[in-house]
């Protein structure tokens, strides 16, 4: 099905035409993008959004915690491996901490016993530390299904991806696709009332997402004190 929605979206990038005034530096595959995100929302809209209202209905508040912290917890191992790729001794041995305390008392992360006792959450991926390694600029890119990226940071996905379950699920295909499901269900139920805002504050949703993106990206990869840009100097 991946495929096919790759063919069918690219297929669409062709359609597509840049609204005047709205070249961005960021973005210069602003067609392909729109495009994109357009086929993304419809997607969302007729598929998504009614099954993640669906699955908000059916589990309750603390079942629907439990799996977030669950694929939280699988996250901060890849968090810990990045710590260490960009330097970050001190909070490597942090993140480590927090996920083996989350994975052993936590009972494989459902619950969160780690925050409570000062090991916080913090957030790195490859992408970030392709930039930390001098990668610190990239074109904006939406990806089909995933939604906003970089292209840097859709190669650090690749990087990413030995540090998630489905590498050693010693399972069949439909199995990984059941557990990734639930993951991408999950999420899109925490975002429903971000989304909501979303639909009735933005005069343009994909210029909004795309620089909220940027920024909130920016700040992760200077640890929340991005130096200022030569526009604002």
């Amino acid at each position: 099905m991946r495929s096919m929605l790759l063919v069918a979206a690219f297929g669409m990038a062709g359609c597509a035409t840049v609204p005047d005034g709205e070249k961005v530096a960021e973005d210069p595959l602003q067609s392909y993008n729109r495009s994109m995100y357009a086929f993304n929302d419809t997607l969302d809209h007729y598929v998504m959004k009614p099954v993640a209202k669906g699955y908000r209905w059916v589990l309750p508040d603390f079942m629907r915690t439990g799996v977030t912290n669950f694929f939280s917890n699988i996250s901060d191992l890849g968090t810990t491996v990045n710590d260490l790729l960009q330097g970050k001794g001190g909070q490597g041995a942090a993140d480590g901490g927090r996920f083996l305390l989350n994975s052993t008392l936590g009972i494989l992360g459902l619950f969160d016993v780690a925050t409570p006792v000062g090991l916080e959450r913090h957030r790195e991926d490859f992408g970030q530390t392709l930039a930390v390694w001098g990668w610190d600029s990239s074109a904006y890119f939406v990806l089909p299904l995933l939604g906003p990226s970089t292209l840097r940071d859709s190669l650090g996905l690749v990087g990413d991806y030995p540090w998630t379950p489905y590498p050693y699920m010693h399972t069949t295909l439909t199995k990984q696709l059941e557990v990734g499901t639930v993951d991408v269900v999950n999420t899109r139920s925490n975002l429903l009332a971000a989304t909501n805002v979303l639909d009735t504050a933005a005069l343009d949703p994909y210029a909004f997402v795309r620089d909220a993106y940027l920024q909130k990206r920016r700040n992760l990869i200077y640890d929340g004190h991005p130096p200022p840009l030569p526009d604002d100097e």
